[in-house]
């Protein structure tokens, strides 16, 4: 053999024309074929853009208007009616409750019923006229200081404005009457006494999720489900014993997050710990069964991790934790409320910055059991599909 022959072998394949891009275009067209066949990966592509841009548009709104009030009229006077109409007519407050004692009053604030309470003290209108400039309360629940700081800041000047035909107090108009405005459960405003306790639902959201929603389809993925299958135990069974490990964990991280808050930034715990412990314990076993459930309907961990991401991203954004709840649209308040989290962090906000009782919790309450039993039905009844 020559040295020739040696370096360039006569029986080498040639390249052939154009191979690299036949190649690169076989692959191209697996991929979209492999791409069409993932329909969450697909639905993730087009559905997290188009509800991000959605949302911010038409859901956020970070300068809320016509916010929840409550009115307590100890003298029922044209002058009274006149300053809550002005007080309306600022487009910040939006009258929904008339209450007639101071203590219906509070427990309205302290419930998150209302956002704002106005209180008209009796003999109003005669010391207005005797110029005794006597003070109009109105007290808001400052644990979100977004949705309070601005209805407050421009109060004064709105009012003063709104006013000034009506009493006729003439040109520049002084205002005939002090607003004292009281700024409860967060007085000064502090963003870390609104966030940290929003952090512990957001966090157990998206922890809980992620845990359950791998825990069917690790099995399916290691080839497992089939032993499981094949054992006698039923669906109810599987998934409470899938579960409950999960609720001590989350329990444990809630702990943790909880402790840090209050040792570092000193949030206070004015509430019952108790409570906050059992109702935080719900609203682990809620996510958890919604995650289980997710489970049930991907086929593989990649597409679990996905739809979690999916309902975790409105969780996010409709649930009050970044932008006012009271300042979104009526229909993505109806979205929130079908979320776990939205329940949440009115019940921790609640029970640490307000001290709130069980009376004042009744209505997320019953909601986190709600959507936590729906979550089951619905995964016991697609695992069982799953057994047959």
């Amino acid at each position: 053999m020559s040295a020739t022959e040696a370096v360039h072998p006569v029986n080498e394949a040639r390249e052939p024309a154009f191979g690299f891009w036949r190649r690169s275009y076989a692959m191209l067209v697996k991929e979209f074929i492999q791409l069409r066949r993932d329909r969450v990966s697909f639905a993730m592509i087009v559905m997290i853009p188009v509800m991000q841009l959605l949302l911010f548009g038409y859901a956020i709104n970070t300068t809320p208007r016509h916010l929840p009030t409550a009115v307590l009229i100890q003298e029922d006077s044209d002058l009274a009616r006149s300053v809550l109409k002005a007080m309306e007519n600022t487009s910040y407050f939006r009258f929904t409750r008339e209450v007639h004692s101071v203590a219906e009053f509070d427990d309205l604030l302290q419930s998150g019923k209302v956002l704002f309470g106005v209180e008209i003290p009796r003999g109003f209108e005669r010391a207005v006229r005797r110029g005794d400039k006597p003070a109009l309360l109105v007290a808001a629940d400052a644990t979100d200081p977004v949705a309070s700081g601005t209805a407050l800041g421009t109060l004064g000047v709105v009012v003063q404005t709104a006013l000034a035909h009506d009493l006729h107090i003439g040109d520049p108009p002084a205002m005939p009457f002090e607003i004292r405005a009281h700024a409860r459960y967060n007085p000064a405003a502090e963003s870390r006494l609104n966030i940290v306790p929003g952090l512990v639902g957001t966090i157990l959201t998206m922890t809980m999720l992620i845990f359950t929603a791998l825990s069917v389809t690790r099995e399916i993925e290691r080839g497992t489900m089939e032993s499981l299958l094949s054992m006698p135990i039923k669906p109810v069974e599987v998934m409470f014993g899938k579960i409950i490990p999960y609720v001590i964990v989350g329990f444990i991280q809630a702990t943790l997050i909880v402790s840090i808050g209050v040792l570092l930034f000193g949030v206070p715990i004015l509430g019952s710990v108790t409570l906050l412990a059992a109702l935080t314990t719900l609203f682990i076993t809620t996510n958890l069964s919604i995650g289980y459930t997710f489970s049930t309907i991907v086929q593989n961990q990649l597409q679990a991790m996905q739809m979690s991401m999916m309902f975790f991203l409105p969780s996010i954004l409709l649930s009050g934790f970044m932008f006012p709840f009271a300042g979104m649209p009526v229909w993505a308040q109806y979205l929130g409320e079908a979320l776990p989290l939205t329940h949440y962090i009115r019940i921790v906000r609640a029970i640490m910055l307000k001290g709130a009782a069980p009376s004042n919790l009744q209505y997320d309450t019953i909601a986190l059991i709600a959507l936590m039993l729906i979550a089951m039905t619905i995964a016991v009844t697609r695992f069982r599909r799953t057994l047959d």
